[in-house]
């Protein structure tokens, strides 16, 4: 497994875009000297303009600004949005960007689906939310359900070379050589004594290290499980280590999709749930707003959160970052909140209503079951080629609409 363990950090929990925008973007309006942002998605609505505004102001007064963002995620910024950025000094990357081929875009798999920001080495940002204003209960009945944390301590300078080393050599070459980023300032967290590590997920070098998090954790509960993740299609290995928790007493409880953003992912969940639930898997439908989030918590002190779900994309092909957190604290938290979200926000379903039908929805489930834990290696038999970054200037704009 990549990354090393880092002790005495401060962390608080983040929950939506209420809590999280905020935060963010008071850091980007302190930064003094770096700013480093990874993400999926930068929509071109007030959240990704106040984002757009803070980035110039900072690049303006000096700061060094490196944006990465994905090729396909963030494909449908104007060119006026792009050039203000490019003008105040912003540098702005897009990774593995492609344009339409017959009105199609070609560049669906191996996406960077990470979101991370650091600034100026002290202060670090970690989860699966996007620069979107579909992230604010304003929204509407739309808004998403999702999770971050906001970090200080020696994890963060992970996170800052985690993002380092994606960007090309040029790019590195503008570091500074001050070692500023070994300052750490306070913060109002859940814990200033967690324990965390960076774990990714790549192509090369880590391509089991989050879901090997997962198993070493869920295979070691004694007392309970709790699992909040929007896209829920993991592998055998990961399905049969929840069943065995369950079957020798620990509590196991799924917080998945009740009102799906994408239909087809509740569908494909739907075809575990006779598996999970008939060896004493719980599960709740959250049905107030599409859930988002991908966070975990295993027994009092081992929690997650980050960018990956727990499906082929993000296990088998895109990139992803979350933080595995040991703390007490940050576990009790997270799991009261979704405790509240069980009790009062979700639908239980039963064993007897999932097997209402089953038995002509049978071999669908098994063949589609089949299909998909080996659609990532069907993939793999496509034309192979290298993702790469490129400026992402006005002229080179990727075209497409994003979903």
């Amino acid at each position: 497994m990549n990354g090393q363990w880092r002790a005495d950090n401060q962390v608080q929990l983040l929950i939506n875009g209420e809590d999280y925008f905020p935060s963010v973007f008071a850091a980007i309006e302190q930064a003094r000297e770096e700013i480093l942002l990874e993400t999926f998605i930068i929509f071109e609505d007030k959240v990704g303009r106040q984002l757009q505004q803070l980035l110039i102001a900072a690049a303006q007064r000096g700061v060094r600004v490196e944006m990465l963002v994905d090729g396909f995620g963030t494909a449908d910024l104007s060119q006026d949005y792009i050039k203000a950025l490019s003008d105040a000094g912003v540098h702005l990357q897009a990774f593995d960007p492609s344009p339409k081929r017959l009105g199609m875009r070609t560049n669906l798999f191996r996406r960077l689906h990470r979101k991370i920001l650091v600034i100026d080495g002290e202060v670090g940002f970690v989860g699966g939310i996007n620069y979107s204003a579909d992230h604010l209960e304003d929204f509407g009945p739309m808004a998403k359900q999702d999770y971050a944390v906001q970090v200080r301590g020696p994890i963060v300078a992970d996170l800052r070379n985690s993002t380092l080393a994606l960007l090309d050599e040029s790019v590195r070459l503008r570091q500074r050589s001050r070692h500023w980023w070994q300052r750490a300032l306070p913060l109002a967290a859940d814990s200033d004594q967690a324990s965390m590590i960076l774990c990714i997920r790549d192509n090369q070098d880590h391509p089991n290290d989050i879901e090997r998090h997962y198993l070493r954790a869920l295979s070691r509960a004694r007392e309970r499980i709790v699992i909040a993740n929007a896209y829920f299609f993991p592998g055998y290995r990961l399905l049969r280590t929840l069943r065995d928790a369950a079957r020798r007493g620990v509590k196991v409880t799924l917080v998945l999709q009740g009102m799906p953003d994408m239909p087809l992912v509740r569908l494909c969940s739907r075809l575990l749930y006779n598996y999970l639930l008939r060896d004493g898997v719980r599960i709740f439908e959250y049905c107030e707003r599409p859930l988002h989030g991908k966070v975990a918590l295993v027994d009092q002190h081992w929690s997650t959160v980050g960018s990956s779900n727990l499906d082929p994309l993000s296990l088998s092909l895109n990139l992803e970052a979350n933080l595995v957190i040991h703390d007490q604290p940050l576990n009790e938290r997270l799991h009261e909140h979704l405790q509240d979200l069980c009790i009062h926000r979700c639908k239980p379903v039963s064993l007897k209503r999932v097997l209402r039908g089953y038995w002509w929805r049978a071999p669908l489930i098994f063949l589609s079951f089949h299909f998909i834990r080996h659609f990532p290696a069907m993939v793999g038999w496509l034309p192979a080629h290298v993702p790469r970054l490129q400026p992402l200037l006005p002229e080179q704009q990727p075209t497409g609409k994003t979903t």
